[in-house]
């Protein structure tokens, strides 16, 4: 049976490595154990082969199954998405000195999310429970700042990175004598 029009071009693309490598129908079918036979009608388009004969013969003349075929690798196209600072989302604490902003793609809410987050000095941000088996990832990039969780306490300093559970009522606050800044990573 012919393959159809838009079928790739197996059997000549067959023969052509096999040529390349100086074979015969013959050396191809000890090689593959695919019949000699068969092999003539595979290079000469009269039958498509089975995916277990298309792998045999992959394997014999050492290519990929999808470079047997003639599949081609998709092009990725590369793309940079650009936030201009003023469409980055900013939410404020309650005590108005502590701003974070939202650095995470919206896709992505839920799974992974991640903040720019700048305390003033004695700023504080309280945060109610996220959801179950969240954890959240703090880097201090500058200052110093306290996270404290069901009254446990811990001190992180600049290039620290903290991780803890965020599915409790937890506190971040800048304990230093000027300005903090951080990453805050939470993986659902």
């Amino acid at each position: 049976m012919p393959g159809r029009a838009d079928s790739p071009a197996l059997g000549g693309h067959i023969q052509q490595l096999r040529k390349k490598r100086s074979l015969t129908l013959e050396g191809l079918a000890k090689l593959s154990g695919v019949s000699k036979s068969m092999l003539s009608q595979i290079e000469r388009g009269q039958t498509n082969p089975t995916v277990g004969t298309v792998w045999a013969l992959a394997e014999a003349l050492t290519v990929d199954v999808s470079d047997l075929i003639g599949v081609r690798k998709s092009v990725r196209r590369i793309r940079i998405d650009v936030s201009q600072p003023s469409y980055v989302p900013e939410f404020r604490s309650e005590d108005g000195k502590c701003v974070l902003r939202i650095l995470g793609p919206a896709d992505k809410s839920g799974n992974i999310e991640w903040y720019e987050i700048k305390f003033e000095k004695s700023g504080r941000l309280d945060s109610e429970p996220h959801s179950r088996g969240c954890i959240e990832h703090l880097t201090v990039l500058s200052g110093e700042l306290k996270v404290s969780i069901d009254g446990v306490t811990s001190q992180i300093q600049s290039g620290g990175v903290a991780r803890y559970p965020a599915d409790v009522p937890h506190c971040i606050e800048n304990s230093g004598n000027g300005p903090a800044r951080a990453l805050l990573v939470n993986i659902f």
